[in-house]
């Protein structure tokens, strides 16, 4: 079997971004797999909370486009993408909307950790192009504003 040949455009791209990089995207698809149990739960007819439904499909659409973000940059910076298994969530029933809620709001801290963790990894890596992407890939930003909508929606649980 033959090798993969290097790519040309790695640069200064240390493998354990890129492992890591891989590493966030799954946790992405993970998260919007989640979310979307959550979402499809909420739709069905003998739950038939819509707005709850509505909230967590665009969660799930998001967390999807993060991975893609990050696909698009393992690409760009000449990583290879290794995706690994998806988990399944950890239940089906998601029981109400503030136990779904308060499940949501651990997996947002869940996903900003790792995105801090890789942010921390890639300054001591000396990585500022990854550095960069992740300040501006609105990740940070944006999983800051979600740990805030859902923390407003479940004070209870700070």
């Amino acid at each position: 079997m033959a090798t993969a040949q290097p790519s040309q455009v790695l640069q200064n791209y240390h493998p354990d971004c890129e492992a890591a990089i891989n590493g966030q995207i799954c946790l992405e698809l993970y998260a919007s797999y989640v979310y979307m149990s959550m979402a499809y739960y909420f739709d069905r007819a003998d739950v038939a909370l819509k707005h709850f439904f509505q909230l967590f499909l665009q969660q799930s659409r998001q967390k999807r486009e993060h991975a893609e973000r990050l696909m698009q940059l393992q690409n760009q910076r000449g990583g290879r993408l290794r995706l690994g298994d998806i988990k399944k969530p950890d239940r089906d029933d998601w029981e109400s909307g503030l136990k779904a809620m308060e499940c949501a709001l651990q997996l947002e801290k869940n996903v900003n950790q790792s995105l801090l963790d890789l942010h921390q990894l890639a300054t001591d890596k000396a990585d500022p192009h990854l550095c960069h992407f992740l300040e501006n890939f609105t990740s940070i930003l944006c999983h800051w504003r979600s740990l805030l909508h859902f923390g407003q929606l479940c004070p209870s649980t700070y």
